[in-house]
Parts: structure tokens; C-alpha cells; sequence
């Protein structure tokens, strides 16, 4: 394409989130493709952008380089100046100097100067042009001093202009920004060294369409650094936001040219195969497959245009390929990152980055922009997984990936005006733990140990509280509480209950899916959540973990507790946030009749909370509370709701509340069911809770984190239920603290070495050092 009789390369305008992407097609191009390396770069891109209007210059060839909005508004500029200085033909004669006869030596020389700096110097390098402009001023301001006035009259006007075209030069960004960097320098540079400061472009693939976005990164404070899947992942805390920046930096952003020229010619090659239904929902299972063929394919291309890769590289560039190809691009690691919890894209997409949600920091905002394009070819795939359609009769898809332990929720015109936009919510890969949660301050050694007591004791348990609370990995953490010689039957719409893992572990478990609430098809094969239920209640004595209680399925789940056919123990969630807001949510808005509703035994209430007003939300479990029996209407005002543990924030302690005790039912209950005195109950409770605080304990000294992941926590629950049996069978009763020294003897002499490369002596001379402190 010709600009005048310029020729100044193809290009193409796109429009990308209300955004004009200025496009540059630089493959086939003899110069470079780097606005601070080459000025014939900077001078079509000057030349253009005095035609048009754009956002974004993108140059792209193997790699694309992308100058952001503040960069393109500076060439911007300089093509507007220079159209300016054409417009007012600033060369012209009564520019020059005065019009007197004598004065007009001196046009032709101030003429040539004038055309070089607002005509062609301008339009490939506006810093030269400037600094040539600079030294003009200086050159005619020592002439004035040194001749007499006639030169004076003659050059006032000149001196002028060039103080109109000096200042026409300092309103613009790049002139502000380079004089910022001249002013701490000692001597003038090239004026290559300073359009390498300025002309910094963000480099990505040309197959990918996300940027990372990595600006102002030396104002930064890191908090964290990792890596997820060969990707650097850095935490900071940004000096004037209130949320911190998730910053991620791929291999595939920071490759040499001629790995990013192979492995696009690779890309090229294997884009044509489209994977169907069946590959697309084994990914996980095919993707090892899929790197092979991609290994060589990557090797051919490589052998034919003479680069040399390491069997390495060619393994890693395969890696690459085949997350944008078979995976899930760019968001596939965040995917990957289990410190995650949730990722938002909103609509529309691209105008802002995306969002995650840290388990430890909260809400992020991270470096990636999306593209829209993205997100269609991210829709087209998740509409052919699931089978389900996606369009504006069916503006909702709810789908489980269970490849990488997610759900995601997308949605689309007309429900979302503004375009596509999705929600991912990440599975945690192994169940939470009491000791988990015990660590990181969630509850206390007490609570923990009550609810570990009331779970085997067959008590009906409702969890509770708002999204992100806390609900799902408190009632993960209860599962591993039920005693392994039960079956479990759990029922979910979203697969959040890593019930494989549990197999493994030892758990005899039967997962049943159901409809999701929020899909809006009509073609929906998936079985509603009230027949599943009654599909659960006919396969047998089973433990029944509902994941949670939304609709129409209450009724059928209370009924069936009211005539004791729910199975020995029952755990669900719901939302809510207090034990009254439970019985308000279950009896009015879900129609199960108040009597049904005592069959609930206890209410647990999970609460984000912030200290003091701090930004950072702590998840904490802040309210057990034991429904009783006896009350008609309304169990507040009737004292139907006995609260035997409250969050003191003041405190940052979940408190027992003793009096209340006395009133109890479920205490008593239990004391009639299982031969207990109130005494053994409280030491019962009390063995198990100390239990799991010694897990921490161990956790926090030795630095064994595994140590509390659920395939351990069992095991060591196990054996204190064993101890516990072989005290009943060898004594008749239980003596608690003979049970506890007996599992504190195996864990720390039998258990922990497993973890610990210490001989055994050394470890039991620190537990009775322990021992003694206590």
C-alpha cells in the first residue's frame, strides 16, 4: 500500500474492544520490524498515522510487536505535527526572516534547515528532528549576540519561528518523555539509545492473540513468586491499588526468533485438524498424543529451514503448541495455578485484564488481555465438549473440565449485552482438611474436634454461608471425618468433591451428577436433582453428602431424614449466613414444612471476614449452632436455635459457649445412643480435636506440609480410631489419654520418619521436649 509515492507496506486496521489495532504486516518487509531499532519502521508507521486514526501499532511477523496506546499516541502526534508544519508551510518566505531585500541571503540556508526538521526529519526520526532544532536556537541565538542589529532585524522573525516550532515539539508525549531521560544524563545520547527506552514493545507470538501487559513494573513490591507449568507466576502490590498484580510470563512470550519462527510454521501446519467430540473430551488423556505428533512435525520443520533445537526445546515447543491447539491457550495456566480459586473474563473482553482470585492474596488483577477472538475459539471448544448449545435462544453454558478440576459458567447476548463473558471456578485437586483448615486459622482445635465428633456420631450437618466463604472445603474436610467402614453417596451439579482422589485414598464413594441450576437448554439430557436424589435413597445405607441444597430437591432430602431412610449421616451446604437465615431459606423459600426441618441436627456457618476493615478477607468458620426439637413456629424467638460456638473477631477465636451446653438435645441424644457420659463426650471430642492441632504442630516444626493432605490425615485418623477400638476391646472402655500417648508414640516414631530423614530417637527426644512444655 502506498501512502503518496511512499510505498509503506501492508497493513490493516482492526477493531479489538472498541480499539483501532493499527496492523503491520512486516513478514516479507527488508527492513526491521522494531519502531526503536529501525527509523524505516517508525517512518511508515508516521506515515500512515497521518492518514488514519489508531490505538494500538501492531508489527507483525513471526512474532508480533505490539506498541501500546501511550507509544502509538506519540508517532501519532509527531504525523500530526508534521502535517501541521506542512499545512502552515512553515519553510515558507515570511517564516524566514523580515521581508527587506537585504534579509533574503539568509532565506535559502534557514529554508533547507526548515524543511529538514518539520519535513523529513520528522518522519522517521522526531528526536533527531528535535534535538537538530535545539541546536539551530542555539547556533542563531550566538550569531544574534555576536553581529549588529542588522542581522537582528533580519533574523527576529526566524528566531520566532523556531521557538513556535520548539514549543509545537514539547507538547508532545515523546519529547516530555525523552526530555525526562536527557535531564539525568550526563551527555546527549544517539537517538537510537533513547527510542530504545521509549519503544519498549510487548512481544508475543502472532498465533496468540492475549498481550502481557508488564508496565511501570519497578514501582512494584513483590509478595510471592512460583512457577506453573514452566511459566513464572510473581504476586505485587501495587503502590495506589488496592488489589494486588498477578503477573504471569510465559515461555511462549520470550522465545528466540527462530523457535517463534518454527513453531508458528508448526502451528500453521496442525491447525488444520480440528479435534471432535470424543478427543476434545479425553484432552487429558490425548494431549500426550498430541505433543508426540506435534514433536515431529516440530523436528521436520525445523531440519528443513536449518535450525538446530535440543530434543528439549522440541519437547518444549510441542508443549506450547498443543496448549493452543488441543488446550486451553494462555488461560490454561492460570487453570494449572491450585492457588487459584476463581478467573473472571468480563465483557467486553479485551478492554480490561482479567481477574483471578488468589486463595492468599484475594482478587488479583493479572497482565493478561484477552482477545475476543480468544474467547470465541474458547466457546467453539467448550460448546463441543459438552454437546450443549450456546447462542442467543441459549445465552448460558454451565460445563465441568474435568482435565484440569474446573467449572466454568460463560454467557452471552442478549443476558450479557456487552458480549461474551466467563466465569471459571478451580477445583481444589485433594480435599481440604480439618488440620488444613486448622492451619491457616479458619478454626480452632476445640471446633474442629466437635465437628469430627458430631460426623461420627451420625449428626445431620447443614453448612452454610456466602460464596467464597468456605462451604465446599469445610464440607470436603467433614467427608474425611466419616469413618472408612461407611459407604458414601455424594450428589453434586458442579463436580467440586474430588471424589477420584477420595477412591484412591480409601474411600468407598459413588459421585451422582445433576442438572446445573443456571443452564437455560432446552435439550438438557442430565437428571434434575429431586430424581437423583430419590435414585440415591434405593441404592443402599450410605452416608448421603449433598454438595448443595438449591431447589426442589429439599423436600425430598427432608422427607426421607424425617423417616430416617437418608442413610446414617448427612452433610450438604447451602447458602446462607447465619443458622436462622438456614431455616428462613429452607422452609420459605424451598416450601419444606417447619417440622421436616428438624431433622437438622447442626448448622455450620463459614464467613469471609475483615480484620480491623482490612482489604485481605480471612475465611473462618464463625457459628455452630444445634438446632433443637422442641419449638413450633419460628425456632429464633422460640429458642430452637442453641448456639454452641461463636467468632469473637476481637479474639480471632471461634468460642465454646458453655452455659449453653446444658440445654443441649443433641448431646443428650447422643449420650442415650451411644452409652457416652457428658464427661467422655467432652474427652472425646477434646482427643480429637488435640489430635489434629498435634498434626500442625508437626506440620509447622518439621516443614512437611504433606503432612495434613487428606492421604495422611486418614491414615492417622484411622489409627486413633483403632487405638480407640483395641481400648474398648481390651478394657471395655475408653481411657483417652492412653489412646492419644499410644498414637503420638506411632506417629512420631512410626509415621513422620516417612517425611522426616531423622533417626526415631531424635524425633521422640523433641516430642518429649514438647511434652514437658505442655
Amino acid at each position: 500500500m502506498k501512502i503518496g509515492h511512499f510505498d509503506v507496506g501492508d497493513y490493516v486496521v482492526k477493531e479489538v474492544a472498541g480499539k483501532r489495532h493499527l496492523v503491520f504486516d512486516c513478514r516479507n518487509c527488508v527492513y526491521g520490524a522494531s519502531m526503536a531499532d529501525d527509523f524505516h519502521c517508525r517512518y511508515h508507521a508516521i506515515a500512515v498515522l497521518s492518514e488514519i486514526e489508531a490505538d494500538l501499532i501492531i508489527c507483525a511477523e513471526v512474532y508480533e510487536r505490539v506498541y501500546d496506546e501511550d507509544q502509538t499516541k506519540m508517532l501519532s502526534e509527531a504525523a500530526n505535527l508534521r502535517q501541521k508544519f506542512n499545512l502552515e508551510s512553515i519553510w515558507s518566505y515570511r517564516h524566514l526572516g523580515s521581508p527587506e531585500k537585504e534579509c533574503e541571503q539568509f532565506f535559502s540556508m534557514r529554508h533547507d534547515t526548515m524543511v529538514k526538521i518539520t519535513h523529513d526529519l520528522i518522519a522517521f526520526d522526531p528526536l533527531l528532528s528535535y534535538l537538530t532544532l535545539l541546536r539551530e536556537i542555539k547556533a542563531e541565538k550566538s550569531k544574534l549576540s555576536e553581529s549588529g542589529s542588522a542581522y537582528g532585524k533580519c533574523t527576529q522573525p526566524f528566531v520566532a519561528t523556531l521557538d513556535y516550532v520548539r514549543k509545537g515539539f514539547e507538547e508532545t508525549a515523546l519529547i516530555k518523555k525523552s526530555l525526562d531521560i536527557l535531564t539525568r544524563l550526563k551527555e546527549v545520547p544517539d537517538t537510537s539509545v533513547l527510542y530504545k527506552n521509549v519503544f519498549e514493545a510487548e512481544v508475543k507470538p502472532s498465533f496468540i492473540g492475549s498481550r502481557l501487559l508488564f508496565k511501570n513494573m519497578e514501582q512494584l513490591e513483590l509478595l510471592d513468586e512460583y512457577s506453573v507449568l514452566k511459566s513464572s507466576v510473581q504476586i505485587f502490590r501495587h503502590p495506589d491499588k488496592a488489589e494486588p498484580l498477578y503477573i504471569v510470563n510465559p515461555p511462549e512470550y520470550s522465545l528466540p526468533p527462530n523457535q517463534y519462527f518454527v513453531m508458528s510454521k508448526t502451528k500453521e501446519i496442525v491447525a488444520g485438524y480440528q479435534p471432535g467430540k470424543i478427543s476434545l473430551s479425553n484432552l487429558s488423556k490425548s494431549r500426550k498424543y498430541f505433543e508426540r505428533i506435534y514433536e515431529s512435525t516440530i523436528k521436520d520443520v525445523a531440519k528443513a529451514n536449518r535450525v538446530e533445537l535440543t530434543n528439549e526445546e522440541i519437547g518444549e515447543l510441542a508443549e506450547i503448541v498443543a496448549r493452543y491447539t488441543v488446550g486451553y491457550g494462555i488461560l490454561e495456566v492460570l487453570l494449572s495455578d491450585r492457588n487459584l480459586t476463581d478467573v473472571y473474563l468480563d465483557s467486553p473482553i479485551g478492554q480490561r485484564p482479567l481477574y483471578a482470585v488468589h486463595s492468599e492474596f484475594g482478587q488479583c488483577q493479572t497482565n493478561i488481555l484477552y482477545t475476543n477472538e480468544e474467547a470465541e475459539g474458547m466457546v467453539s471448544k467448550l460448546r463441543a465438549m459438552s454437546g450443549r448449545p450456546f447462542d442467543e435462544a441459549h445465552p448460558v453454558l454451565d460445563f465441568d473440565l474435568p482435565d484440569i478440576e474446573t467449572r466454568t459458567a460463560i454467557i452471552g447476548p442478549p443476558l450479557a449485552p456487552d458480549g461474551i463473558a466467563f466465569a471459571f471456578r478451580l477445583h481444589k485437586t485433594t480435599p481440604w482438611t480439618l488440620p488444613q483448615l486448622l492451619d491457616k486459622g479458619a478454626l480452632n482445635p476445640l471446633a474442629a474436634g466437635l465437628l469430627s465428633f458430631f460426623i461420627d456420631s451420625q449428626a445431620t450437618t447443614l453448612i452454610t454461608g456466602s460464596r467464597g466463604s468456605g462451604k465446599t472445603s469445610l464440607l470436603t474436610a467433614c467427608i474425611l471425618e466419616i469413618v472408612q467402614n461407611n459407604r458414601i453417596l455424594t450428589q453434586e451439579d458442579t463436580m467440586e468433591i474430588p471424589v477420584p482422589y477420595l477412591k484412591d485414598i480409601g474411600f468407598n464413594i459413588q459421585r451422582l451428577k445433576t442438572r446445573s441450576p443456571i443452564s437455560v437448554s432446552k435439550t438438557e439430557s442430565e437428571v434434575a436433582p429431586e430424581e437423583a436424589l430419590r435414585t440415591a435413597l434405593r441404592l443402599g445405607d450410605s452416608a448421603l453428602v449433598i454438595g448443595e441444597v438449591r431447589s426442589r430437591e429439599a423436600k425430598v432430602l427432608y422427607e426421607a431424614m424425617r423417616v430416617g431412610a437418608a442413610g446414617n449421616i448427612v452433610i450438604g451446604t447451602i447458602h446462607g449466613d447465619s443458622a436462622y437465615s438456614v431455616w428462613d431459606r429452607v422452609v420459605n423459600d424451598l416450601g419444606v414444612p417447619t417440622t421436616s426441618f428438624k431433622a437438622t441436627d447442626i448448622v455450620v456457618v463459614a464467613r469471609p471476614i475483615r480484620f480491623s476493615g482490612s482489604l485481605k478477607r480471612e475465611k473462618r468458620i464463625v457459628q455452630i449452632t444445634e438446632v433443637k426439637k422442641h419449638w413450633v413456629g419460628d425456632p429464633e424467638s422460640e429458642g430452637g436455635l442453641l448456639d454452641l460456638m461463636l467468632f469473637d473477631a476481637k479474639k480471632d477465636n471461634l468460642e465454646l459457649l458453655e452455659d449453653n451446653l446444658k440445654e443441649s438435645e443433641l448431646f443428650s441424644k447422643i449420650s442415650r445412643t451411644s452409652g457416652l457420659t457428658m464427661k467422655e463426650m467432652w474427652e472425646d471430642i477434646k482427643m480429637r480435636g488435640y489430635s489434629k492441632s498435634f498434626l500442625v504442630e508437626l506440620k509447622r516444626k518439621y516443614n512437611v506440609p504433606k503432612l495434613l493432605e487428606a492421604e495422611n490425615t486418614v491414615v492417622c485418623n484411622n489409627k486413633l480410631m483403632l487405638f480407640k477400638q483395641e481400648e474398648i476391646e481390651e478394657n471395655g472402655k475408653i481411657d483417652y489419654a492412653q489412646v492419644l500417648g499410644k498414637w503420638k508414640y506411632w506417629l512420631q516414631n512410626t509415621y513422620l520418619p516417612r517425611f522426616v530423614k531423622k533417626k526415631p530417637e531424635t524425633v521422640q527426644s523433641s516430642s518429649k521436649q514438647q511434652e514437658e512444655k505442655k
